[in-house]
């Protein structure tokens, strides 16, 4: 695969942090980001963020996974814009969502998978291969004290979604968890997952290279 794979994970409305990150990272033409969901709720901008994210997939490959957030966000558009076909935003509380945010959210995926890893935004159940995967799994099910084993395809799992309020990402081998509580306290994550290089910036646009990588 030409280029860099790089996972990012939970934004929460992050704006800054993901505007800052970015920068950090540089991503190229030629680079896959995969964002493993929730891009809105909690901090302060989701709208921003989408916004983003929208003009970043003309700015290299983009994998937008679907987080459980983004799924209720998502079905409340959808029934808002059933209803009234003629609107051309969705407001949730001061927060005010297009059209274009609503075909992002559309066009998001449960996972993503590649030759040595698998990507999704919660957790996975570790005898079914990816295409037969709960979709209320991938999205929904956290995990605060035990993780799943190995995947029987023996690729690495990379999720979100369980926040590590310390900060550092969890590595336990065949899970990587990039949670680490930006909207709480704790940073935005970017992990290459080839070269393992790795990224973190808070809210306010501080950087920091992880104890992990």
């Amino acid at each position: 695969m030409d280029g860099r794979v790089i996972a990012i994970g939970d934004i929460h409305g992050c704006c800054f942090a993901l505007e800052k990150i970015l920068e950090w990272i540089r991503p190229q033409s030629e680079d896959t980001l995969v964002l493993l969901g929730d891009y809105v709720n909690r901090g302060p901008n989701g709208p921003g963020v989408l916004d983003r994210l929208i003009q970043l997939q003309r700015e290299c490959h983009l994998v937008a996974l679907l987080g459980n957030h983004d799924e209720m966000v998502r079905e409340e558009m959808r029934l808002h814009f059933l209803e009234r076909p003629e609107a051309d935003a969705y407001h949730s509380g001061e927060e005010v969502y297009t059209v274009a945010h609503h075909q992002f959210f559309e066009a998001c995926v449960a996972f993503h998978e590649t030759e040595t890893h698998l990507f999704m935004h919660a957790s996975y159940d570790p005898e079914l291969p990816m295409c037969n995967q709960d979709p209320e799994v991938l999205i929904w099910q956290r995990h605060r004290k035990k993780w799943p084993p190995a995947h029987q395809s023996g690729k690495t799992v990379v999720v979100g979604h369980t926040p590590q309020r310390d900060g550092e990402i969890l590595d336990l081998g065949h899970v990587i968890c990039l949670d680490t509580y930006c909207w709480g306290g704790g940073w935005l994550t970017g992990f290459d997952v080839q070269s393992r290089q790795s990224w973190q910036v808070d809210r306010d646009g501080r950087q920091r290279v992880p104890s992990a990588s």
